[in-house]
């Protein structure tokens, strides 16, 4: 009997343990996710405020089209490199 009541404490405590074990791990779980989207997040506003810095669309040299986009700097036009570009000038609108 006394057996009986020593195996019936261990799987009683072992349940306990598990369900703790269980509620921390769900815990993390859910800390990692929302940590994880809140650095992706955070990445893309980065990107977006770099990429919408870049000037092209508004140069004299931008063509629109997609074979040639830039007349002066065809490489460089809508990258991260067009940032900075030294031949920017900027569209005059036509009265």
């Amino acid at each position: 009997m006394l057996m009986f009541q020593f195996l019936y404490f261990l799987v009683q405590s072992s349940k306990l343990i598990l369900m703790s074990i269980c509620f921390l791990a769900a815990w993390a779980f859910i800390f990692l996710v929302g940590w994880t989207l809140w650095l992706v997040v955070r990445d893309s506003v980065a990107s977006a405020k770099r990429l919408h810095k870049i000037p092209c669309t508004n140069c004299q040299f931008f063509t629109g089209n997609y074979f040639l986009k830039c007349t002066v700097h065809p490489t460089w036009a809508l990258t991260e490199e067009a940032t900075n570009c030294s031949d920017f000038c900027p569209q005059t609108k036509a009265l």
